[in-house]
């Protein structure tokens, strides 16, 4: 098991979950995703975090450098326009995993290519809310020593 913390970041508009477009990303609140990566990390702590501020994702990533074991990010829209946060992403040691509640290829052109990909381990799309809980659990896997 791992000491150090996953970091389940959050990007714009996460927080209007349960209520946001519903035929797209469902009705499940950011609160029920939060106890479900909860009880599925089980010993393993977690910090989450929800942000409509560039710079807050940023820095949290900062924390994550100085002391997390992995990030599951769901940047959201800055995922296709945050230069800063990618270069953050990049500097930290770790596996990421980027997870998008609907399935970003399927949707228009503009969400097609996500700059934070290119800092990701992998990328969960598609999967709803239970993204998130496979998330974590390969986060898990990949810090105590499995492979991504």
């Amino acid at each position: 098991m791992t000491v150090k913390p996953i970091f389940v970041l959050n990007g714009p508009n996460l927080n209007r979950l349960g209520t946001r477009e519903p035929h797209v990303y469902g009705t499940t609140t950011l609160a029920e995703i939060e106890a479900m990566c909860r009880q599925v990390a089980g010993d393993t702590p977690l910090r989450f975090h929800q942000t409509n501020a560039e710079h807050q994702l940023v820095d949290w990533v900062h924390e994550a450098i100085d002391g997390g074991a992995g990030i599951l990010i769901n940047p959201a829209g800055l995922s296709f326009r945050s230069i800063p946060l990618l270069d953050a992403l990049k500097m930290f040691p770790g596996p990421i995993v980027e997870i998008h509640i609907s399935n970003i290829h399927r949707r228009e052109e503009i969400y097609h290519h996500s700059l934070v990909s290119r800092a990701a381990t992998a990328v969960i799309a598609g999967l709803g809310p239970r993204g998130y809980v496979h998330g974590i659990r390969a986060l898990i896997e990949m810090i105590d020593g499995g492979s991504p």
